[in-house]
């Protein structure tokens, strides 16, 4: 077995080794290793669909390795906690509300989440003021029978974005920042529901008064 044929058998093996792999971002690594190994070999043996097949992959797997990396970092930095909400408002309708006005009582049928963008808001039950900057509403997805587990009403005029919760759901399993966030959001509301039943106190962060 001479050189030539040795490129062409470690590109098999990169090539068998990616097809076995389970893990996503090793898995695209191998892969293009493969096809830059079976990428000499067609070359030097004067073989152009050998090389065209593999030219046509590394653009997929060079994209989709990115695509995982970024992945990786967006996950990782939502899991930090270091999340700005502000690519929110390209989602959603944002709607005014008058001081006074409520949102929707507790039972009502849930339709759909708020992002406070200016005023006031109040939960009445919990005695607790959402701000700008803070999401709330988002349990009525989580709840049986989609029913409000608490009433929301404006103490002082400002606009709310609406976002339904079939665009919360795409957001959810698209987006890992949303997703992590939305998840330390139900978490900290359940954990203090639990705390007002059995009389402990529970100090939740900023940013997780929700309903």
């Amino acid at each position: 077995m001479n050189w030539v044929e040795a490129i062409g058998y470690l590109g098999t093996a990169l090539t068998v080794a990616s097809s076995a792999m389970g893990t996503m971002i090793p898995l695209r690594i191998v892969a293009l290793c493969a096809s830059c190994a079976v990428i000499t070999y067609g070359y030097l043996i004067g073989s152009v669909p050998v090389m065209l097949t593999e030219a046509i992959q590394i653009p997929f797997n060079a994209w989709r390795l990115y695509e995982m990396v970024r992945l990786v970092r967006e996950t990782e930095r939502a899991a930090s906690g270091d999340l700005s909400l502000d690519w929110l408002k390209s989602f959603g309708t944002s709607r005014r509300f008058r001081a006074g006005e409520v949102l929707f009582l507790k039972g009502d049928l849930a339709q759909e989440m708020y992002l406070i963008e200016s005023g006031r808001f109040r939960i009445a039950e919990h005695g607790l003021d959402v701000r700008p900057g803070q999401i709330v509403g988002e349990l009525g997805m989580l709840s049986p029978g989609n029913r409000r587990t608490g009433s929301l009403a404006c103490v002082e005029a400002g606009t709310a974005r609406c976002l339904s919760y079939s665009e919360v759901k795409q957001l959810y399993y698209q987006n890992p920042e949303f997703g992590f966030y939305f998840l330390k959001l139900t978490s900290d509301r359940l954990f203090q529901s639990a705390a007002e039943v059995t009389g402990t106190h529970h100090t939740a962060p900023a940013g997780s008064e929700v309903l």
